[in-house]
């Protein structure tokens, strides 16, 4: 994770242990990738149009400014960082990304080039929201999905990097979205990735830098994410689980892995047995990753067809059974138990137990308990 910590920051949103304090707001200023769109534009969504669902609405509202093409240049030369400032308040947010229309230099009214330029206009912003009391964040700008030869590409280098610098130089804030976007593609790959992104094959879309709904919200999640490694204190008023992305190590260590993953049928591990520990009847197994060496845990799925059971059995181990489907009576230390899908059935050490399955439909169980020690 590549952010910057900074002191200030954390600081002005001390007030959120306050219960008494105001609801703060969310600025957005940016281009089309953190842009909101309405559902004529389906699938496409901008990140900043997800980001209020990660956010407490009671202390944190989300006003999002983005527009799509706009460079850190025209934004303010048509005149659309002046109602943020007008509005910003102490205490409030402002994040800001651009880059992918400053890097259009065939356009002399959004290009800007990345040493000078650029950091002078994003700077424009982060003196607005300091002269109204409130926090300037920067974001690099996030990630194309572009590849080549099984490689992303990095499109924005240098607008990252002059990002980058700005915020050391003058102690901004800083997520930095590109490197967290480009390790989230990468782990990804090229074939799956392709899903966060608007392609529509129907209607021959095949657009690589707006995303779809799921690649919205990712990114969304990548944002709070970062801004919580900024400020601690965010994550009391964060509603969603922001443990997302993934490391630029990720490739690195699935090389290394020893001991691989994997994805099996059950149809290929299925074997027709009879009742366990003397049980009555058929039973189907499907011993799930039974050769996977180092696994800590068994995971099974049986089915008892109908007139089977798994006979009465002392424990010497923890065990699970969960009900996908049917009907069946479930004894415990010398109680019955009437169960059905959606029940789940907890054996510890010491207990005996046995269940027989009822009515025309097979019982499907879900099974899981420790592996035995190598």
């Amino acid at each position: 994770m590549r952010v910057l910590p900074i002191i200030v920051f954390v600081a002005s949103l001390a007030a959120f242990g306050d219960a008494r304090a105001q609801v703060r707001r969310v600025f957005i200023a940016g281009d089309s990738t953190a842009a909101e769109y309405g559902p004529e534009r389906a699938p496409r969504n901008g990140w900043g149009q997800q980001l209020q669902g990660f956010l407490d609405p009671s202390r944190l509202e989300v006003r999002n400014h983005a527009v799509g093409g706009r460079s850190s240049r025209s934004f303010i030369e048509e005149g659309r960082l002046e109602p943020i400032t007008r509005e910003l308040r102490k205490g409030d947010v402002l994040l800001i990304q651009f880059g992918h229309n400053d890097a259009k230099y065939e356009d002399p009214r959004r290009y800007n080039e990345p040493e000078q330029a650029y950091p002078q206009w994003l700077m424009r912003y982060v003196a607005a929201a300091r002269e109204r009391g409130a926090t300037p964040i920067l974001l690099t700008p996030v990630s194309r999905r572009v590849w080549d030869f099984g490689s992303l590409l990095d499109t924005h280098a240098r607008y990252t990097r002059a990002v980058r610098d700005l915020a050391a130089r003058e102690q901004v804030a800083l997520i930095d979205l590109n490197a967290s976007s480009t390790d989230w593609l990468r782990a990804l790959g090229d074939e799956p990735s392709r899903a966060y992104f608007e392609h529509v094959p129907e209607r021959d879309v095949r657009d690589d830098t707006h995303f779809s709904t799921a690649g919205a919200t990712m990114v969304a999640c990548l944002v709070v994410r970062d801004w919580k490694a900024l400020d601690p204190g965010l994550a009391a008023h964060v509603v969603r689980d922001t443990d997302c992305g993934a490391p630029a190590t990720a490739r690195a260590e699935l090389a290394a892995q020893a001991q691989p993953s994997s994805v099996v049928h059950e149809r290929d591990v299925a074997r027709r047995q009879p009742g366990p520990h003397g049980g009555p009847g058929e039973t189907t197994a499907y011993p799930l990753f039974a050769d996977a060496p180092g696994l800590a845990f068994v995971m099974r799925k049986r089915v008892l067809h109908k007139g089977a059971g798994i006979g009465l059995h002392l424990h010497h181990k923890d065990e699970i059974y969960y009900v996908l489907q049917g009907r069946g009576r479930y004894v415990l230390d010398g109680k019955v138990h009437e169960v059905g899908a959606g029940d789940a059935m907890l054996t510890r050490p010491g207990s005996t137990h046995a269940i027989q399955q009822v009515g025309d439909e097979d019982l499907v169980l879900m099974i899981a308990y420790p592996a035995k020690a190598p």
